[in-house]
């Protein structure tokens, strides 16, 4: 201070001074005097250093629910799950209650049975039953997948689901109602996944006393251990019905059979709910989120139209690859498919290509004219009715996953009851349209929906730029950075650039999924670089590394409170992180120290 008690220095002059310190040390000089303390919590300050610390582009907004920057720069730094606060070992097949730590509700040891591993589990909205995906182990070796729905209420199993490929995975369409794949092979490389509408309450007399692991599954009060090495299994007591098994009886209605090629199938199911679109959690929607959504990397195709304009078009003509096979052999687009067949078959036409090609073309031949057209633009879909999206991996090219494909479910389509879907088709209608394909070019090795189901998070591996793919069986190499890329299902385009900063090793063949789950705020991922990562999805930055020691597969933040995340790893571990606001919160207050005047005047006291 002044000798006349002003300040020695004017406000101005301490705010260039403090814009030369980090965050911790503008904290500690605000602990000097009032003056400074003001000067240190400044508005504008605190922006500066916002943007600096966490170099952000100053394009890019403040978070719409920000009231100051230095509160906006305290959630960055003290609401992040990023401290280590317990590890989970030795388990098998358990479920984990999510109090202050977390402690085994449920375990038991099913490998003597014929699951050999679980991959994925998932409660459904009311947290009454969990759904668990797996492998099953059948007659002389042969694998596929089996989906289990187990009462929370006892851990009883309900019913059995054969699913296959294991890898569809299943998920939940409403409380009670689930949806499994099934896989009919057409050709060598053609294909055949039909989905199936599955009620979770069959009428088997079933018990199970097994829990998944390999997903983190959670509801409001449990969290599923998981870790790919684990397994669970079945012990059940099957009922006997007029000499059938009882739990493969299962009430179960076709939902969608589509077509697939080159190796293709549809992989990794999950339904968006339509009608909360409109109250999301979160919108990315500034400036700089609208630039990337126009110059997306990733087409995206709108295979269904509600203009009047595009129904009085003339019907599109043949695909090239289809045209140039009908050119090949003489044969007019109008007769074609009968005739072609019967000609290969006969020997009199023997086209210059090889099995593969042949089978692909034919395959195209033949789902161009059996095959449903696609619904009504899905931008045109009311947001207040009850439609829903089943979203899954697929493609076109390769067997690897570089495609999500979109089907609408319309409200009388979401029930077991009434006749079998498709029943009434016509015969050119055997297969069902995709509504909506977005092309990652790339393999595709994990997908999460936003809370408010607005968002859709997808991981994958780039392909090279330009690289072509002349036999479906070899797939082109895969970069190592993974890309983890933003989709607005209102909209249908890609929003933000694609986050980054995890890796992936594994080849093609042995690619597999990572786990990904996203918050309010909040999304994280897995990698194989042996850390969990957490970023900002506001800003699109990321906000924490989380170590293990070997490959991190599968996060999950808790549905109720986003600053708890678990992380299952290779390592036979899983790892509870809490923000270090959390941290603090849980600890024991110390006792303050007695100031010395009290103290002295008490032992004078006595």
């Amino acid at each position: 201070m002044a000798a006349g008690g002003g300040p020695l220095l004017p406000d101005s002059v301490l705010y260039e001074i403090f814009l030369y310190l980090d965050h911790a040390d503008v904290l500690s000089v605000g602990l000097v005097c009032q003056q400074w303390r003001a000067v240190a919590r400044d508005e504008f300050l605190w922006k500066e250093l916002f943007y600096r610390y966490y170099r952000i582009s100053r394009e890019v907004p403040r978070h719409p629910a920000a009231v100051s920057w230095y509160d906006e720069f305290q959630r960055l730094y003290d609401t992040i799950p990023c401290v280590e606060v317990q590890a989970l070992k030795e388990h098998n097949d358990q479920i984990w209650s999510n109090e202050l730590d977390i402690s085994l509700q449920h375990s038991s040891n099913m490998r003597p049975y014929n699951w050999s591993y679980t991959q994925f589990s998932q409660f459904n909205s009311d947290d009454s039953l969990l759904l668990v995906s797996g492998v099953f182990v059948g007659p002389h070796n042969s694998s596929s997948g089996e989906i289990a729905v187990i009462s929370m209420e006892n851990f009883t199993l309900l019913s059995r689901v054969r699913n296959k490929p294991y890898d569809v995975f299943g998920c939940w369409l409403n409380e009670t109602n689930l949806i499994s794949g099934n896989l009919h092979r057409i050709g060598r490389i053609t294909s055949c996944s039909v989905l199936w509408l599955n009620n979770a309450f069959q009428p088997a007399g079933v018990l199970c006393l097994g829990v998944p692991t390999s997903r983190l599954g959670r509801s409001a009060t449990e969290l599923a251990s998981c870790g790919g090495q684990f397994s669970w299994s079945l012990l059940h007591v099957a009922v006997q019905r007029e000499g059938i098994e009882s739990e493969n009886v299962n009430v179960v209605k076709r939902l969608f059979k589509i077509q697939n090629l080159n190796a293709s199938t549809i992989r990794t199911v999950m339904v968006a709910d339509c009608s909360r679109y409109d109250s999301p959690d979160l919108l990315l929607d500034y400036e700089e989120q609208l630039a990337a959504s126009s110059t997306s990397t990733c087409p995206i195709f709108d295979l269904g139209s509600d203009s009047e304009e595009e129904e009085a078009k003339p019907k599109q003509a043949p695909e090239p690859a289809v045209q140039e096979l009908l050119d090949d052999v003489g044969v007019p687009a109008e007769d074609g498919l009968q005739q072609l067949f019967d000609d290969i078959m006969e020997g009199r036409v023997r086209p210059a290509m090889t099995d593969t090609e042949l089978e692909t073309k034919v395959a195209e031949l033949f789902v161009r004219n059996r095959t449903k057209p696609p619904e009504l633009n899905l931008l045109s879909t009311d947001s207040n009715s009850k439609t829903k999206y089943l979203i899954f991996t697929t493609g076109c090219l390769t067997y690897s996953p570089h495609q999500i494909g979109i089907k609408r479910i319309l409200p009388h389509q979401m029930t077991t009851a009434g006749p079998v879907l498709g029943e009434e088709r016509r015969s050119d209608e055997f297969f069902d349209s995709l509504d909506h394909v977005i092309d990652i070019h790339g393999h595709i090795i994990g997908m999460g929906l936003s809370p408010d189901h607005r968002y859709l998070y997808v991981n994958s591996r780039a392909w090279p730029r330009d690289c072509v793919i002349s036999d479906p069986m070899q797939p082109p190499p895969i970069a190592e950075e993974i890309d983890l890329h933003v989709f607005d299902l209102k909209t249908m385009k890609e929003v933000k650039r694609a986050l980054r900063a995890h890796r992936a090793y594994t080849p093609n063949e042995e690619c597999f999924f990572i786990f990904l789950d996203v918050s309010r705020d909040f999304v994280a991922s897995g990698a194989e670089d042996r850390h969990g990562y957490i970023w900002d999805r506001h800003y699109n930055i990321c906000l924490a590394k989380l170590q293990h020691d070997n490959v991190v597969n599968s996060v999950a933040f808790s549905p109720v409170e986003q600053e708890l995340l678990l992380t299952a790893s290779d390592d036979a571990t899983i790892k509870v992180w809490r923000s270090p606001r959390a941290v603090r919160s849980q600890q024991p207050r110390r006792p303050r120290p007695r100031k010395l005047l009290f103290s002295w005047l008490l032992n004078q006291k006595s």
